[in-house]
């Protein structure tokens, strides 16, 4: 009997997560620039012999030549392009942000090879972001969610009614609405950010760093906080990431990146 062929294809993408399989291989969430989202083993990975083992490293952008196969593909080749897991893995901030950055991808790609140009461009900006390490992590993060969002079509209203479209510096903001929302259209449970907080949400959106790195840390607390409980509100689920996000410095007397890394469900899914 004739052996079946194998169909074998390329792309570039970033490596989202790894998961454990038997003793020593990896099945790899990927994000691929023309194949979309998709899985893969990458076999004998965590031998000490591996060839390719540390190019698969969450965070990375690598080259791959893969295998296709009906639910999952198999790496046959890697190449590093810019691995960036090794910087963002050394600081908790960056470390924690790149995780909820990599849920978020996979949540805002449901589909598998479904290609989405515009979030791939967006997490491997944001990955960039994290490993140069120029701005405040929690910054690139919020930054990221609020573009993603827009990719997917759930922006959230800043500059005009989200009910009415009436434009305006609107003082309320309604989750469930869409947004910002002016005072004749405003829901019951709307709740009031200070002014300083839509100002940064607008500098995130444009890419206005310097009004977005001078903002105070409550600013910043409180944009999150929007961010997230809008992102959350539209994909109906939680983005369990996001919890672990440390928003401000550590203290010396906070525990290690060691043990606080430890807790952060990002290389194995098992729980999920």
């Amino acid at each position: 009997m004739a052996g079946i062929q194998r169909k074998f294809f390329r792309d570039d993408a970033l490596v989202l997560r790894t998961y454990k399989l038997g003793e020593a291989d990896h099945i790899v969430s990927l994000l691929g620039r023309r194949s979309g989202r998709m899985r893969a083993v990458a076999k004998g990975v965590r031998r000490t012999s591996s060839k390719f083992g540390a190019r698969l490293s969450p965070f990375g952008h690598v080259d791959l030549q893969l295998i296709e196969g009906r639910n999952l593909h198999t790496v046959t080749q890697v190449v590093g392009i810019d691995l960036y897991g090794k910087r963002i893995a050394e600081d908790y901030q960056r470390y924690t942000a790149a995780c909820a950055i990599s849920e978020t991808a996979e949540r805002l790609t449901p589909e598998e090879h479904e290609p989405s140009l515009r979030i791939f461009q967006l997490t491997l900006g944001a990955l960039r972001a994290l490993a140069d390490g120029e701005y405040p992590p929690p910054l690139v993060l919020d930054a990221y969610l609020l573009r993603a969002m827009s990719a997917a079509g759930w922006a959230p209203a800043l500059t005009e009614c989200a009910i009415c479209g009436r434009d305006g510096q609107h003082r309320a903001f309604s989750v469930s609405a869409g947004g910002c929302v002016c005072r004749n259209c405003r829901p019951a449970g709307s709740t009031h950010p200070a002014p300083e907080t839509f100002s940064l949400l607008k500098a995130l959106v444009s890419g206005d760093w310097k009004s977005a790195t001078a903002s105070a840390q409550q600013v910043r607390n409180e944009a999150s906080g929007l961010v997230s409980a809008h992102l959350q509100w539209h994909l109906e689920r939680s983005v369990r990431s996001l919890s672990y996000v440390q928003r401000t410095e550590l203290r010396s007397t906070e525990p290690s990146l060691t043990q606080r890394r430890s807790a952060v469900p990002n290389e194995s899914l098992e729980n999920r």
